[in-house]
């Protein structure tokens, strides 16, 4: 009897590459939004006084650039992500696919 489709593809090792190293590197990235955006919220909670603080003599204060900032770095690991995806992991897709539906 031969193996379904799905039982081949979780078999394949490059099927197990991609699937850890996606992982792996998509949690690495959620640790680090986490670790910006929950920072951000921290300041708002524990130090107002900070990010109320003025930028020299204009009406802006330090809460806008460091809010803009989060925004910023959303936009950056995304843009990373995307690009690895492009790659590496859409390289090992097309391995595992070619192998499997041979």
């Amino acid at each position: 009897m031969e193996p379904s489709l799905a039982e081949r593809i979780s078999a394949n090792p490059d099927y197990q590459k991609l699937k850890a190293s996606r992982s792996s590197f998509g949690w690495k990235l959620t640790l680090a939004m986490l670790v910006v955006y929950y920072g951000y919220i921290l300041m708002i909670a524990f130090n107002k006084e900070l990010l109320a603080h003025r930028i020299g003599e204009n009406v802006m204060t330090w809460g806008i650039p460091i809010g803009f900032g989060v925004i910023l770095f959303t936009i950056a690991i995304t843009a990373i992500y995307v690009r690895r995806a492009n790659s590496e992991f859409d390289e090992l897709t097309e391995k595992v696919r070619r192998e499997t539906l041979k």
